[in-house]
């Protein structure tokens, strides 16, 4: 394992699992950390109930007691047309139970300026809980790129613990240059995302909105596989980033068990650090 590099166990390449499997799996297979999904990512989607329930809190910080395995990111805050960020308070005292330290953030609100109002809103009610604002471009949300994710942050006023969540996915399928990557202020970069897919090029043509989430949610590829440059995205990011490793493949997940799956992500996701 690269020395520099720590390695988190991201929710979707474990999303089967409860919490505190999660971070038993973490801690057998390599990785330092994990993210957990404890608020689900749309009406009635699957998630880690840790929240609401007293027991299997308890569970998950055993597990970490056992294993020494951190949570670095929480999912999912969505920023819509009525957010109201006093409505997540219970995620951040979880997430500060739990020792977190990052908060996966999706843009919803066509508005701009509502969006980076809202926005700096979180920011405020997180700050308190030790806890960033990790907002992820994604191609067919209203944050589509990476200079689309600055321009919120800027217009929310820079605040000290907004971020920009890198994933190698969304940059390969998006508008997103290398040199957008490295304009990123530095500050704002607290951990990315790695996996592989096919790119437009490979495919022949932009990809649909439907194929787009499918992808993102069910058959990601593993490192090496697909044709995003990986490279060259992590070369134009800090050399000390903490890597969520998110590769989530419902097929091959359901054909072995959940140690052997993230071991292969871990393996694959080392090669491009061993440099």
């Amino acid at each position: 394992m690269s020395a520099s590099r720590r390695f988190s166990l991201a929710y979707l390449s474990a999303c089967h699992c409860t919490a505190a499997e999660a971070i038993r799996v973490a801690g057998q297979t390599g990785y330092a950390a994990v993210g957990l999904r404890l608020l689900p990512n749309g009406a009635a989607g699957p998630h880690q109930p840790l929240i609401d329930d007293a027991a299997a809190l308890r569970e998950a910080l055993a597990a970490q007691r056992d294993t020494g395995v951190a949570v670095l990111d929480l999912e999912i805050v969505r920023i819509g047309e009525s957010f109201d960020a006093r409505a997540f308070r219970p995620l951040f005292e979880t997430g500060a139970a739990l020792g977190a330290r990052h908060v996966l953030v999706a843009a919803d609100d066509p508005d701009r300026t509502r969006l980076a109002e809202s926005y700096a809103r979180l920011c405020e009610a997180m700050q308190p809980f030790g806890l960033t604002a990790d907002l992820e471009f994604m191609p067919w949300t209203e944050v589509p790129d990476a200079r689309a994710a600055v321009a919120v942050i800027e217009r929310a006023g820079r605040p000290a613990n907004a971020g920009v969540l890198v994933d190698a996915l969304h940059v390969g399928r998006s508008a997103t240059t290398l040199a957008d990557l490295r304009a990123i202020p530095r500050d704002w970069l607290h951990y990315a995302q790695i996996c592989d897919a096919s790119t437009p090029a490979q495919h022949g043509r932009a990809f649909t909105t439907d194929e787009l989430i499918h992808t993102a949610r069910c058959e990601r590829l593993l490192p090496g596989e697909g044709g995003i440059d990986l490279p060259g995205i992590f070369a134009a990011l800090p050399g000390t980033l903490p890597i969520s490793v998110e590769v989530v493949h419902l097929k091959r997940m359901a054909e072995c068990s959940a140690p052997d799956w993230a071991a292969r992500c871990l393996a694959a996701s080392e090669a491009y650090f061993s440099f």
